[in-house]
């Protein structure tokens, strides 16, 4: 446990057909002209593993350290629960077109299909320009006869629900529940470590190699959850200074921070590792532990900045810390993420 620390990453960005020019500016970063939709903050997805980007680990991929730390890094339910198998996958999206009209598989089709986690997230809009919307379920009952005739005819988006939204605004999407983000938004995502999505429309529009797109409705069709809600939004009261839960389930609980003052977190309860993405503002993070020096005699890292636009992970073995913001203009924002192995165990 001596060597751990709260832990950085270098940047992960990913190209898409509809992203836009704003995730390299947030992050204080020069822009330039290519379209970067995602910006992934935590991963261990095969082929795009976050890698540390501070400290004696600089230049190791997240999932090293969890095979290394196992429990120490993960937490003891989590390790038991996903083995080295890091559970979640952390996000900035910024929507400058609208994303396909989409569904992801549940646990048992993923496992089955594609031998990895289902994909169950949640969205917390940081920006949205006026007007911007996005689709979240149905709001009519349809049939799996329906929906082909929909995807034949291109009507499909005639039967979902949308929502206009605004900065702060919430939304759970479960595995199964047919969604999309519209053209100018900027969202932070929390998922299922899985980058399993079936495309059940993309408006006939290229790839950025000029293709068309792959579409899985064959697939969609057998993931879908056709039951309709009354209301498929998530809802919070803000508080300052206090934590707020915007969205939890079985695989990840996630923490809305408003503050303006310095508060400790001590989430040992949770035996899980904490995810902060910084929303507003810039903040300090010290751990709050004994030991001055790591096995190689080396001085630990106990103290990071986490600036807007940008995330870390702390492990399970050392959460207990403090957070000090210092945005004198405003309210620093951060965005908190862990399991809740204490209620869903």
């Amino acid at each position: 446990m001596e060597t751990l620390y709260p832990l950085l990453f270098e940047n992960n960005f990913h190209e898409t057909v509809w992203g836009g020019n704003r995730i390299k500016p947030m992050k204080d970063l020069p822009q330039d002209t290519v379209p970067i939709g995602e910006s992934w903050e935590c991963s261990a997805v095969p082929g795009s593993e976050s890698v540390v980007a501070n400290g004696i680990f600089a230049g190791r991929t997240l999932q090293s350290l969890v095979e290394e730390y196992r429990e120490l890094m993960v937490g003891r339910q989590v390790y038991n629960m996903y083995g080295t198998k890091f559970p979640l996958l952390i996000k900035f999206i910024d929507a400058a077109r609208d994303l396909s009209i989409q569904v992801h598989p549940n646990d048992k089709m993923a496992m089955e299909k594609h031998n990895c986690f289902g994909k169950t997230e949640m969205w917390f809009i940081m920006d949205a320009e006026p007007g911007a919307r996005i689709y979240s379920g149905l709001k009519s009952r349809i049939s799996e006869y329906e929906y082909n005739k929909r995807i034949e005819d291109g009507s499909i988006c005639d039967v979902l629900q949308a929502h206009e939204v605004k900065k702060g605004d919430t939304f759970f999407i479960p595995a199964g529940r047919i969604h999309a983000i519209c053209g100018g938004i900027m969202v932070a995502e929390i998922q299922q470590s899985s980058d399993i999505t079936y495309r059940i429309f993309d408006y006939n529009r290229p790839g950025l190699d000029g293709k068309p797109r792959q579409l899985h409705t064959e697939l969609a069709a057998k993931a879908i959850d056709y039951t309709v809600y009354d209301d498929y939004r998530s809802y919070y009261q803000r508080r300052l200074n206090k934590p707020v839960c915007i969205s939890e389930c079985e695989y990840f609980s996630v923490i809305l921070l408003e503050v303006d003052r310095a508060f400790h977190r001590k989430l040992y309860k949770y035996d899980s590792f904490v995810s902060y993405m910084c929303l507003e503002g810039t903040c300090t993070i010290n751990i709050r532990s004994w030991q001055k020096f790591d096995k190689k005699n080396e001085p630990c890292i106990r103290t990071i900045v986490l600036h807007k636009g940008n995330s870390c992970l702390i492990p399970a073995g050392v959460a207990d810390f403090d957070v000090t913001p210092h945005n004198p203009t405003g309210l620093t924002r951060l965005l908190e993420t862990y399991i809740n192995n204490r209620d869903y165990n």
